[in-house]
């Protein structure tokens, strides 16, 4: 191996990941300088320099994601009854021709268009549930819609040109996180974007991306992945085989921690997200609760609506189900309120892993994705079994014991899902389980016989669903956050 810097940081940065930390750093400053523009010229701005970025980088793929806009714009005018249900079918319905674009003799698209098409998927969503919660509320003539724009609902029907400034707002593009049109539109209207929190957040938020960065180079470096798929990995013990996964996911964490923050701070810098304290925020919807300045004393504002990771708790909560709500936040918030209420069972295993489906689907067409995601299903109902049948029963000491070993078992969980997660190929992602032995599988399978054996804790479908909400109500308010 070379000890040269350059080819260092050559062979951990492929092209395509510089130019994605060129448009993240430039996005810091110039968010500063859009706290300068009124309004109307805020909007203009941002969807020019946008619009920008997206046909530099896209080129003629730009023409998938304006198809994707123009054709939730006609669901929305046509039919907002049928809008949630109509513009995720066509969103979906369009993501797989964008990925089987080449089965047509069209070119295949570019990553940053595969970036751009991921986050305005969500976007047009969200947009119609926004402008069907609009048309409700309006058609019930509620007495305090007016008074409540930011939770009660939009105060107008967006127009095309509302619709195409959101698409391609310039602020996290390409990275996320994703945010709702009324937190954009709240945005625009902020009354004095240059007395809102700046500098500050922003350097708190920025200030392990450094750490982040090293970490990521070094350990890539020493343990690529393409490693897993040669003959010679398959030669060493299963200690090393073992220890590969931890790696890899470690430099996978660095990598999107790094990206994050960084995005949260282009966020931040622009002032997008900012709300109250009070507001009761949660990353991805915004506001939970109705909030009015006080003039009498000096407010307090955070940027959680557009926080996308939270990077220790990510690491060190215990449960698997809580890891998934700590990573990709934003996007969790959009598949808990548009994709889990909707899903076609009631048990909450079957309801989780009907949401992990979509959200592989969402992610791609790569086997691994599946494979990894629809183990998340397994996991959790070993963890339920185990702490029903095992921790219930346990006092305080031995449910700390049991909880440190639960935790290191989570963590595995995720190593071991994110091999299919990179891997990609169903081939290379169950060559590496079986290399291993299916090592999680079978604990996961293993827990659950256990579980049932012991019969402890054993609830019916509704009790344990109670349970269930009433821990992540408990979980929400020591994370700061509102349940829902």
């Amino acid at each position: 191996m070379s000890d040269d810097g350059q080819t260092l940081w050559n062979v951990t940065m492929s092209p395509d990941e510089l130019v994605y930390l060129g448009v993240l750093a430039a996005s810091i400053p110039v968010g500063f300088l859009f706290r300068y523009l009124s309004s109307s010229v805020k909007q203009v701005a941002s969807l020019f320099l946008g619009l920008s970025i997206t046909i530099v980088l896209c080129h003629i793929h730009t023409l998938h994601s304006l198809v994707t806009v123009i054709g939730t714009w006609i669901i929305i005018k046509s039919s907002w009854r049928h809008a949630p249900a109509l513009s995720l079918t066509w969103t979906f319905l369009y993501l797989l021709f964008f990925r089987l674009v080449t089965w047509f003799d069209l070119p295949e698209p570019t990553p940053f268009a595969n970036a751009v098409q991921l986050l305005l998927t969500l976007k047009m969503v969200s947009l119609a549930n926004e402008v069907h919660s609009f048309h409700v509320e309006k058609k019930r003539d509620v007495s305090t819609f007016a008074q409540s724009p930011v939770i009660g609902g939009l105060s107008q029907e967006p127009s095309l040109y509302d619709i195409l400034s959101y698409s391609y707002c310039y602020v996290g593009i390409m990275t996320g996180p994703f945010f709702r049109f009324q937190t954009y539109m709240d945005w625009l209207k902020q009354p004095n974007p240059l007395a809102l929190p700046s500098w500050e957040p922003c350097l708190q938020r920025l200030k392990m991306v450094p750490v982040f960065g090293v970490l990521f180079v070094t350990v890539n470096y020493y343990f690529p992945l393409s490693y897993v798929r040669t003959d010679e990995f398959l030669d060493q013990n299963i200690f090393f085989r073992l220890f590969y996964m931890v790696a890899v996911f470690f430099v996978f964490r660095m990598r999107f921690y790094s990206a994050w923050c960084g995005a949260e701070a282009g966020c931040i810098s622009a002032g997008l997200g900012c709300y109250p304290e009070k507001a009761l925020s949660k990353p991805g919807g915004g506001p939970t609760v109705n909030y009015s300045p006080d003039p009498s004393t000096e407010e307090k504002y955070d940027f959680k609506t557009i926080q996308n990771i939270d990077c220790y708790n990510s690491d060190f909560c215990v449960k698997v189900r809580h890891g998934m709500r700590y990573w990709n936040m934003t996007v969790q918030w959009w598949l808990h309120h548009y994709i889990y209420p909707n899903a076609p069972f009631k048990s909450y295993a079957l309801r989780a892993g009907w949401t992990m489906f979509i959200s592989a689907y969402w992610h791609g067409l790569h086997a691994g994705y599946y494979l990894s995601f629809l183990t998340i299903p397994l996991c959790i109902a070993a963890e339920s079994a185990m702490e029903s049948a095992v921790r219930s029963k346990l006092g305080p000491t031995g449910q700390n014991v049991f909880d440190w070993i639960h935790w290191f078992l989570k963590m595995r969980a995720y190593d071991y899902m994110c091999m299919g997660f990179v891997l990609l190929k169903a081939t290379d992602t169950v060559n590496y389980w079986m290399s291993i032995y299916f090592t999680m599988h079978v604990i996961a399978v293993g827990c659950i016989i256990v579980g049932k054996v012991l019969k402890g804790g054993r609830r019916d479908g509704e009790r344990e669903e109670k349970e269930r909400i009433n821990e992540e109500k408990t979980e929400n308010m020591k994370t700061g956050l509102k349940s829902e």
